[in-house]
């Protein structure tokens, strides 16, 4: 028993006492050369090195995360990042980027809505000109994006999103078929709408109003 102690004074003595040396004399060079971007999809590389420029031949050992978050944080589509190093000279971000899912317009203003409501700054780009057009409330706008979601609706058949300050929406399909909905029970009329469109009955009409209650009026 009293060697167990011994041992366990000695283990500690070695762990409070040790602490690992590097020479820095030795010709190894812990300075930053090289920057790594993962898992970026809209965000470029290029872009993200050229405010990340200041890192090199930081040395690897002292650099501060809160450096690489202020100088990346006027890139409208970050999320977050994580960092890595990799001695003796690397450092590796993976990206997680926002995801936007409709374009809104305010006026003359455009921006990006995220997945998880965040407005972006608009930046014009192939990748997201078929993306819905919003044309009201932001706010209101994600809301009813989750609901839509919610019934499985076919959001990519939708090509503008109206709000109407009365608080209800219009929707115009790329089809130019137009949906319109009450302020009330508006998943109701929609749920109604997808079985409609199953019917080759319902093919010849473009207008599908559900405004008045219990009633479904067709032009």
């Amino acid at each position: 028993m009293k060697k167990s102690y011994v041992g366990l004074i000695v283990i500690f003595f070695l762990l409070t006492t040790y602490s690992p040396k590097f020479d820095f004399q030795s010709g190894i060079n812990f300075n930053i050369k090289k920057i790594i971007i993962l898992d970026n999809d809209i965000l470029d590389d290029r872009e993200i090195k050229k405010s990340l420029v200041f890192l090199y031949e930081k040395n690897l050992f002292f650099l501060n995360e809160e450096d690489i978050k202020k100088a990346l944080i006027d890139k409208p589509f970050l999320e977050s990042f994580s960092l890595k190093k990799i001695y003796p000279f690397t450092i590796k971000l993976n990206i997680e980027e926002k995801k936007p899912i409709a374009i809104l317009h305010i006026k003359k203003q455009k921006f990006y809505i995220s997945d998880k409501g965040d407005l972006i700054n608009y930046k014009e780009t192939e990748r997201f000109e078929k993306l819905p057009n919003v044309f009201g409330n932001g706010k209101n706008f994600y809301l009813f994006y989750k609901d839509l979601q919610n019934i499985d609706f076919p959001i990519k058949t939708v090509k503008n999103f109206y709000f109407f300050e009365s608080g209800r929406w219009d929707l115009v399909l790329r089809d130019k078929k137009i949906i319109k909905l009450p302020n009330k029970d508006y998943l109701l009329s929609l749920e109604n709408f997808m079985l409609s469109k199953e019917n080759k009955s319902f093919s010849n009409y473009k207008i599908f109003d559900y405004r008045i209650k219990n009633q479904l009026i067709l032009n």
